[in-house]
């Protein structure tokens, strides 16, 4: 038995050996079914998705179907996790977005005082694990009203998303709105993630290397590395890094207070950075890189209940 989280742009496959991350964007030509063909030996696959909000699919039903069957096609028999907290065979509109819900199911009971807070590449889930009926038939857009969705990031956020002025030399200094460089830049200057945890596509496709984090974070400004010099380019990281902390350690400290949580799991890509910022239990420690890919973990865990 595998466990299959299809997001966006990662595919995880967790099975009796660890945990598997594989790009797989799917706004570009995926190959959602290359990938599991590698792992077609196993005997089933259980799976959650998020990528079903892509915007090469007109409609969130649109995604759901296009995953389910493209899952199909490798593992007939695959189940598939819904956000009524069922397995389902078809691709029924409770199946978009419950890769976090099966994080919450699977922990709940072991850790019922806790608030979950996985840190992906794109977002930012935060789970009161004492509120389970409340949690389930949640969505991402009910989700984002309530705070239980930071759509902020370890790898894939633009840093225009947060940061909108900078103070260089004295000035403050308008940042651009392109898509010039992202948080897995300013993670990498501020050696908060080394560029080998830099996994994901960099906005200009180059590599995830310091100098070349450098010159697109230059960017932001409208500028050369030359131009500016290295220290006004960590300047623009250590901003967008202070903003990022802020917005997330708030939210996550406004929904303790609201649920009455008395610990935080960190987990997921970013779990390491969450430790760094919050007095948190660290999942990376306790499960090792199974950590990295909780939902496909979860979902695998919540089928072995079931059979």
């Amino acid at each position: 038995m595998i466990g299959v989280d299809i997001g966006g742009a990662n595919l995880k496959v967790v099975d009796e050996r660890g945990a598997h991350i594989h790009y797989c964007p799917l706004w570009k030509e995926t190959p959602i079914r290359e990938i599991l063909r590698g792992y077609s030996s196993a005997e089933n696959a259980a799976v959650v998705m998020s990528g079903e909000l892509a915007d090469c699919f007109s409609s969130k039903q649109e995604g759901v179907e296009f995953i389910v069957a493209a899952v199909k096609d490798v593992f007939p028999r695959a189940l598939f996790y819904g956000t009524d907290g069922t397995f389902h065979t078809t691709p029924v509109g409770e199946l978009a977005a419950a890769n976090w819900l099966v994080m919450a199911d699977v922990l709940r009971d072991r850790y019922s005082d806790a608030l979950l807070v996985d840190m992906g590449s794109t977002t930012t889930d935060i789970i009161p694990l004492n509120a389970w009926d409340h949690l389930k038939g949640q969505t991402d857009y009910s989700r984002l009203k309530s705070r239980l969705l930071v759509y902020y990031g370890l790898l894939r956020t633009p840093v225009s998303s947060l940061l909108r002025t900078v103070d260089l030399e004295g000035s403050q200094v308008g940042i651009s709105t392109e898509y010039f460089a992202c948080s897995g830049d300013a993670h990498v200057l501020v050696n908060l993630i080394s560029s080998d945890e830099y996994t994901t596509a960099t906005p200009d496709s180059c590599t995830p290397s310091r100098e070349d984090c450098l010159r697109r974070m230059a960017r932001m400004v409208c500028a050369d590395v030359s131009e500016v010099g290295e220290s006004a380019i960590l300047n623009i990281a250590e901003a967008y890094i202070r903003e990022e902390q802020l917005l997330i350690t708030t939210t996550i400290r406004t929904v303790m207070e609201k649920y009455h949580c008395t610990r935080i799991l960190a987990a997921g890509v970013g779990s390491g950075v969450l430790s760094t910022w919050l007095d948190a239990i660290d999942l990376h420690q306790e499960m090792g890189s199974l950590s990295d890919a909780m939902p496909a973990w979860a979902v695998r865990e919540a089928m072995l209940r079931t059979v």
